[in-house]
């Protein structure tokens, strides 16, 4: 449910936010800051498909040696439809397709299908990495209010924003800092040691990637 990473000893760490498809997005970001496949680590929020054209190469790097991502709703709302007990319901079908799963219709969904049996067990609910010396952890959406309990998923872990709803500053205990997606924001936002980063490349163009090293170097100057 959970996977751990120690420091990247040859190379630089990378978090970017949802993708929903944006592969040459993406790409665009990783060219700018010279990334470089062979010594550093990509981390992803999860959300690598719907909404984008190109949500079918991005559910391929999940099976990529230098990219790790935690599992977001929407790949879970394509397992529902493709793979869970669900799966050939309407009610899955449509709830998929209305939330940008129509890519999958011309990819061919028993390619669709394939593609997200081999990528889900590479996409765990949450991920921790050592950076500096410190923890920083991932999850899609939000994290409990203690990061010990991360190792039981839940439905907040996926679909939750009750803290950025409320405006919640309370700190996740157990843990250094926290990196989520799925909420759409203006710009890369701190609320207690909970950063945001989606902010909405399918509809934006606007997707962030953010050094770990950078984002770790701030968390001391936070009001916590």
């Amino acid at each position: 449910m959970i996977q751990r990473h120690g420091p990247n000893e040859r190379g630089r760490d990378f978090l970017v936010g949802d993708i929903h498809g944006q592969w040459s997005l993406l790409h665009d970001r990783l060219n700018a800051v010279g990334f470089d496949r062979q010594r550093d680590r990509l981390f992803s929020v999860g959300d690598l498909i719907d909404r984008g054209a190109d949500s079918l190469q991005c559910l391929s790097l999940a099976l990529e040696p230098w990219f790790y991502a935690v599992r977001g709703n929407h790949e879970m709302l394509a397992y529902d439809a493709l793979l869970g007990e669900e799966r050939g319901s309407l009610k899955a079908r449509d709830a998929w397709m209305v939330n940008g799963g129509t890519w999958a219709l011309e990819a061919g969904l028993a390619e669709a299908q394939m593609m997200l049996q081999q990528a889900l067990p590479c996409m765990p609910y949450a991920r921790e990495i050592s950076v500096a010396g410190k923890r920083l952890g991932i999850v899609h959406a939000e994290p409990p209010a203690d990061w010990r309990d991360v190792v039981t998923p839940s439905q907040d872990q996926l679909w939750g924003r009750t803290r950025i709803r409320r405006g919640d500053e309370t700190p996740v205990s157990g843990i250094d800092a926290v990196v989520v997606g799925h909420t759409i924001v203006e710009r890369p936002t701190w609320l207690g040691n909970v950063h945001y980063i989606d902010t909405g490349a399918f509809t934006t163009g606007r997707l962030t990637l953010i050094e770990a090293h950078t984002l770790m170097s701030g968390i001391a100057s936070l009001p916590l």
